[in-house]
């Protein structure tokens, strides 16, 4: 065992213990009433960067949540790597769900439950634990390295491609590195080479003035919330493709040779299935499990209210019924022309009677890199170094807006390589880290900054 391998194996519970303090901070970046606590977890993590070795780190004011950016320049003559991640988590509702308070990280079972455990705050800490092995056990890192970490990805990352723009020159480097997807398995990891971009609406139904007696004006007035189950009903066919006219229209079709590429793909399909609860698998026609996840778009219904949901009964017709929608996107398609169509379409097949809006809450283009690009060689051979099998090229089905972003401000090759599981109960109560991944995980970015080294 190397030394640097060695100190990580000895480093293992204080890495824990340093990623519960980052836990405890309930950094909800939709939340209004959490503006604070997402300042104070930017400076906790500058703080850290700091502890570690960084000579620079900074908390940068944005519009909305500030931006923590690091860097280490020390290694004159290779390559420089801009590691992107974000501090920010999702809103722990419903808080019934969970086995233990959301920001009270508890270990059990060799897992370690809090929000932000996996995403992304786990995550991030495995670069930091990283820098921290490399410094203590050669007094430098093997190559130069920039931070760039986040508090809006969660809620749009609207503020960061101007912090990028602004500071374009200042972020110049050879490669993009994100630790925020996921493993196939326990033992299988990935490299990420394709996202899912976001459209994210809500539709807003309005009929009459106020609330109504049902039996005095049903039958005579049109009810909300029968006319946004209407919509909702027409926004897919039986086969499960979205019929919005034009939705389609610049999806780029998989090759047959990326189809059979998927196929060799070690996916569980019976394992994920169970993973989710749900009886049985479903999705657009003529596409397998595993494409329809990562590599076709998808609308889905986020939530839906209106009406009368107390115990009991309450003979009311409503004056307004909602609905989030979201749509999942793949390359070539573009929110912003897909938006007003979406619109369109909802508004005409809406029944008379009633008024409709819909809302663009957020967005972001899909990312498509090349996995056969030569600085994925280097990320492949730190996980063989860390992983007992060899890692497997997949495309995931999330988005993580900075993706587009950078390779439109930068056009730079981009490593994603993350250790979250299905089981982790992302978005979701009692979300985790396996400490198998998030030492694994940390064994790979740490091996990948050496291998990154002798990249050409």
């Amino acid at each position: 065992m190397d030394a640097l391998t060695r100190y990580l194996e000895q480093q293992q519970d204080r890495f824990v213990t340093d990623l519960m303090g980052a836990l405890r901070i309930p950094s909800v970046s939709t939340d209004p009433a959490r503006k604070d606590d997402c300042r104070r977890c930017a400076e906790h993590f500058a703080g850290e960067l700091k502890r570690v070795g960084m000579t620079r780190a900074e908390v940068v004011p944005t519009n909305g949540h500030p931006v923590v950016y690091a860097e280490w320049l020390g290694a004159p003559g290779k390559p420089t790597v801009l590691l992107y991640g974000h501090y920010d988590v999702q809103p722990p509702e419903p808080l019934e769900l969970w086995k233990t308070p959301p920001f009270e990280p508890e270990l059990r079972d060799g897992k370690l439950f809090a929000r932000g455990a996996v995403d992304d705050k786990g995550q991030v800490y495995m670069h930091v634990n990283a820098i921290d092995a490399h410094m203590q056990v050669n007094g430098k890192l093997p190559v130069n390295v920039k931070l760039v970490i986040e508090g809006e990805e969660e809620c749009g990352s609207d503020n960061l491609e101007g912090f990028l723009n602004d500071r374009r020159n200042e972020l110049g480097a050879d490669v993009i590195v994100v630790s925020d997807t996921a493993m196939l398995g326990p033992d299988q990891p990935a490299l990420t080479y394709s996202l899912r971009g976001i459209l994210y609406t809500q539709i807003d139904v309005q009929g009459p003035g106020h609330d109504l007696h049902s039996g005095h004006f049903g039958g005579a007035v049109q009810n909300p919330a029968n006319a946004l189950a209407a919509i909702i009903a027409a926004l897919k066919d039986g086969d499960g493709r979205i019929t919005v006219p034009g939705f389609y229209e610049h999806v780029r079709p998989l090759s047959p040779a990326e189809r059979e590429s998927l196929k060799s793909v070690p996916f569980d399909e019976r394992g994920f299935m169970a993973e989710s609860g749900a009886p049985a698998a479903a999705g657009e026609r003529g596409y397998t499990t595993l494409e329809r996840i990562s590599a076709r778009p998808t609308l889905d219904v986020n939530g839906i209210w209106g009406g009368y949901q107390g115990a009991g009964a309450k003979t009311v017709l409503p004056a307004k019924a909602h609905a989030k929608v979201s749509m999942r996107l793949v390359a070539d398609q573009d929110p912003a022309d897909l938006f007003p169509k979406f619109e369109a379409y909802v508004k005409r097949v809406a029944p008379p009677g009633v008024t409709v809006e819909v809302h663009d809450l957020h967005s972001c283009r899909p990312f498509l890199s090349d996995p056969a690009h030569p600085m994925l060689e280097s990320a492949r051979r730190a996980l063989a170094r860390a992983w007992p099998k060899p890692p497997a090229m997949i495309r995931e089905g999330g988005s993580i807006p900075v993706m587009a972003t950078f390779q439109q401000v930068f056009n730079l090759p981009s490593i994603m390589m993350g250790f979250g599981l299905d089981d982790d109960n992302v978005h979701a109560p009692n979300e985790k880290i396996s400490l198998s991944s998030y030492h694994g995980g940390t064994r790979s970015v740490a091996y990948l900054y050496e291998e990154l080294a002798q990249a050409k």
